[in-house]
Order: C-alpha cells, then structure tokens, then sequence
C-alpha cells in the first residue's frame, strides 16, 4: 500500500518495523569474496528482481518483503540497497552478460522478475533452473506511440520486444503483463482492467503494477500467459488476479 512505501529509503524503520536482523557491515563484504565456481546447490526458494534500483523495482522488493519471500536484486550501487532494505535483500553488483555472474545471480532463484524493459533477457542469458518468469512489459505503450514519441521510443521498443520474444522461446512457464503507461501515483485506490487491448491507452501506477507482479508469483501458468492491465478504472472492476 502508499503507507507501507514510506518506508522505502529508510532501512533501520522498516528492519525495526518488521523485526529484521540489522545491516551487514556497510562495505557489503568483499566482492567476489563468494567462491563463484562452487557447485554446490542451493534451494529453489529466492526471487531474482532485476533493476532492483528503479522506482518499480524497490516496490517489487518491498512487496516481496511483505510476503516474506527470499529475494535477490540485481543493483549498481549495492550499499545505497543495503541501506533501504538490509539483509532482507541479496544485492548482485555485476554484468548479466558475464556467464560466471549469471550462474551466482541465478543460484537458487526460483523465479524471475523484471520490472523494467531493461533488455535483462538474452538469446545467450543462461536460465537453467528457473521455474517461473514474470516480465512487466510496456510493448503495448510503445507500439502504440506516434511522431516523436514512437522515436523517442524506438530503442525501448527493441528491448521490450526482444525481452518478450527470448521469454517466450525460454519454454519456461511465463506470465508476461503488458501494463498500461506507468505513472507515479498511489496505488490500491481504484480497480484494474484487464481486458484485451486495454494497456495502449490509459495508465496504471507504478505501485499497482509491483502487486501485480508479485501477486503473479503464485500463479504458475502451464506454458506462457500474457495479459493486459490498466489501472485507475472504476472500483466495479477490481478484483484479485486469478489465472
């Protein structure tokens, strides 16, 4: 919810709030100091969320927290995430293309979710072992756009088109969510819509559009699922995401 957002940024609140243990040592350890050839197995039971600095990506984590999953976060910056969310989180600093990095990332996570057409999906990324990809998708916005907008557009486009098609030729069960424009306002005031065609017009906040990733989570598809999603509609139209 808005309230709960309030304790983004703000680590010792939201550790204190929620019975945490406190911040590892403020130079997050060593990197690399993890024996990044190590074979041993890990359990399937942690969330990777790409982007994990962005807007959308702390309301991801946020909401994950709530849920009390394991959650890991691909970052730049892995003492300012430290700093927001303590050990609640598993900060990756590194680059997704480095195969080595992928295997550690990707080490016990269960499922993934991108929040952002980052271009985090590629023909060479290796997603062995995950069980469940949810990918936030703006392709619906951008083929929509005209004029300067479809310009200012053309490069997230090719990476939320290629994003989608590497998803969807992964073969592992996906639920893909063509959300409407995002902006930044509160969310949980008014319902979704989730009829077809819906996402090329109107707008949804960002902090519906985190819940409805998460809530994603817990509904595996057999194969791909792609749904639209609008926000700010009338209340008559909310109602919990069954798949």
């Amino acid at each position: 919810s808005s309230q709960l957002l309030m304790y983004l940024g703000s680590g010792p609140k939201l550790r204190k709030w929620y019975g945490a243990p406190d911040l590892l040592p403020k130079d997050g350890g060593a990197e690399g100091e993890e024996d990044e050839s190590s074979d041993i197995e890990e359990p399937r039971d942690a969330v990777l969320v790409t982007n994990g600095e962005s807007e959308i990506g702390q309301m991801v984590i946020l909401s994950l927290i709530l849920k009390r999953a394991r959650i890991k976060a691909l970052v730049k910056d892995k003492r300012s995430t430290g700093e927001a969310f303590g050990t609640y989180v598993e900060c990756m600093v590194g680059n997704i293309r480095d195969k080595s990095f992928t295997r550690k990332t990707l080490r016990g996570v269960r499922a993934v979710i991108c929040p952002t057409d980052d271009g985090f999906f590629s023909d060479q990324i290796d997603l062995k072992g995950v069980e469940h990809i949810v990918l936030l998708s703006q392709l619906s916005v951008y083929r929509n756009s005209g004029g300067l907008q479809a310009i200012m557009n053309s490069k997230l486009r090719k990476l939320a088109e290629r994003d989608e098609n590497v998803v969807l030729a992964s073969g592992i069960p996906s639920t893909i969510i063509r959300s409407a424009s995002l902006e930044t306002t509160p969310g949980g005031e008014k319902g979704f819509n989730f009829t077809e065609g819906i996402a090329a017009k109107g707008k949804i906040s960002r902090e519906d559009a985190a819940t409805i990733c998460v809530e994603a989570l817990d509904a595996i598809p057999q194969t791909t699922l792609i749904f639209e999603a609008l926000g700010n509609s009338p209340a008559w139209l909310r109602y919990k995401l069954y798949m």
